[in-house]
């Protein structure tokens, strides 16, 4: 992965704040001068999800996929890597788009299926301080007022396939959002290294969790770990639990009754070197 920062490829938008009631007047096809305009000059943020659903759809490893399509950023105070996909060198188009459109449209990442819609959350979510959605109005794209009638955003959510995309991305979420990013120190690079693998890097994670000591030490049903072997979605779950375990200490993993001294070689020690 190539590496840049978050404030050099986020371009700014002008957006209108909508309720998932509001009405969404929007129109995106083959029909509109401004087709795939989009898919130019942008900095699209991957998520867990989309990284699994785009190699999948490319018939890839996760680590092929990386190397060839992604650039790690990360965000203004360094503590928190982020991934993006990579443009075009030349025209700075998205590697996938074609004349015809999307090649991986089915399995396109959750940005791009929510254009023009963008997603805010708080800090703290209450029960009456909630996300919102904000529409962004972009000179380029001319599909504003172009809707066949109108829709409203849950209805344009559920079209677009978002609801899969937001359930598989909710543990994530979770681990994003946890208060401890704020209070400590930027990740160490063996830290740094196991945030990636296990979120973006799922193939080398599955064998870090099968070749390394791991299921010596953690205490994992035999179904789930079948399960491991070949689910990626249960794979990617796994790795939150994981994550949330080894950097914020969260109770979502147990050592093996009989791990008390292996404790201390805790395969977080071992997840640079897994997969080689």
């Amino acid at each position: 992965m190539a590496e840049e920062t978050v404030e050099q490829a986020v371009g700014h938008a002008h957006p209108v704040q909508l309720g998932a009631d509001d009405a969404l007047d929007f129109r995106c096809d083959c029909s509109r001068d401004c087709f795939t305009d989009c898919c130019r000059d942008v900095s699209i943020i991957l998520t867990p999800y989309d990284v699994l659903r785009m190699k999948r759809a490319l018939r890839i490893d996760s680590g092929t996929f990386l190397d060839r399509y992604a650039i790690l950023s990360c965000t203004r105070d360094k503590k928190l890597p982020v991934v993006l996909l990579r443009m075009n060198a030349g025209d700075k188009r998205c590697p996938f788009v074609t004349q015809g459109g999307c090649s991986i449209y089915a399995h396109r990442p959750w940005a791009c299926r929510m254009y023009p819609l963008g997603q805010a959350q708080p800090d703290h979510p209450t029960p009456t301080e909630r996300g919102h959605y904000f529409l962004m109005r972009e000179e380029f794209c001319h599909g504003h007022g172009q809707g066949k009638g109108t829709r409203t955003v849950r209805e344009w959510i559920r079209e677009q396939g978002i609801d899969t995309f937001e359930m598989m991305g909710a543990s994530f979420e979770r681990l994003m959002l946890n208060e401890s990013w704020q209070k400590q120190e930027p990740l160490s690079p063996d830290k740094l290294a196991m945030y990636l693998m296990a979120c973006f890097d799922l193939d080398r994670f599955r064998r870090f969790v099968f070749e390394t000591r791991f299921l010596e030490l953690f205490d994992v049903h035999e179904d789930r770990a079948e399960a491991l072997k070949t689910n990626d979605e249960e794979l990617l779950e796994f790795a939150m639990d994981w994550l949330r375990f080894s950097l914020f200490q969260e109770k979502t993993m147990r050592l093996k009754a009989n791990a008390a001294e292996a404790k201390r070689r805790t395969p977080a020690g071992e997840a640079a070197a897994a997969g080689h």
